[in-house]
């Protein structure tokens, strides 16, 4: 049987991975009912329990949160066009939120373009290898060493050759334009 400080913890946790979901009441309550069957336990924790429903439910994001990979709330955010050009020439337009990179555009849009960003985002591959046009390219942060690695490994390398999931959306790169190579190095052919 827990303890009450431990089920407290329990229920102050849990609440807190649930808060995507639900909202902080609701959350605690279902996992009370779920979790905590043993009623020594809720009735030792049911003054603290109290305490945590006050101070936890006006800390909780609201229910309406999306889960993406860049964790931002969808109501607050502008969206971001980007469209990749394919090496035989087809255009796939898709928007994305500022604070996304290139590789949470494709995934979370279901961008047609197989194999990229197979090790999501983790600078271990060069299949989300993209082509930018010089302009786009200068006014970006300067690629870490670990992404020119990983760039010395792509196929049609090019001096504007950036990997899709270190470009970060802003609002100056609405309307983005990037060439997708033929053919990349690990996944895609």
């Amino acid at each position: 049987m827990k303890t009450a400080a431990a089920c407290l913890w329990t229920i102050h946790c849990r609440a807190l991975s649930l808060s995507a979901r639900q909202t902080g009441k609701r959350a605690i309550r279902k996992l009370l009912s779920e979790r905590l069957s043993a009623s020594l336990c809720r009735a030792a924790v049911r003054p603290q329990l109290a305490a945590l429903l006050r101070s936890t439910s006006s800390t909780l994001p609201p229910a309406s949160r999306f889960l993406s990979t860049s964790a931002r709330l969808m109501s607050q955010e502008e969206t971001i066009s980007v469209t990749f050009i394919r090496a035989d020439g087809k255009k796939i337009s898709a928007k994305g939120k500022e604070g996304d990179s290139l590789l949470d555009v494709v995934v979370n849009k279901e961008v047609d373009l197989d194999g990229f960003g197979a090790c999501e985002g983790t600078l271990t591959c060069s299949t989300c290898h993209v082509i930018l046009s010089k302009e786009v390219y200068a006014s970006l942060a300067r690629p870490t060493d670990e992404e020119l690695d990983m760039l010395d490994l792509a196929f049609d390398l090019t001096d504007t050759s950036r990997l899709g999931c270190q470009i970060t959306l802003t609002k100056e790169l609405d309307g983005l334009e990037v060439n997708v190579p033929a053919s990349v190095n690990g996944a895609r052919q």
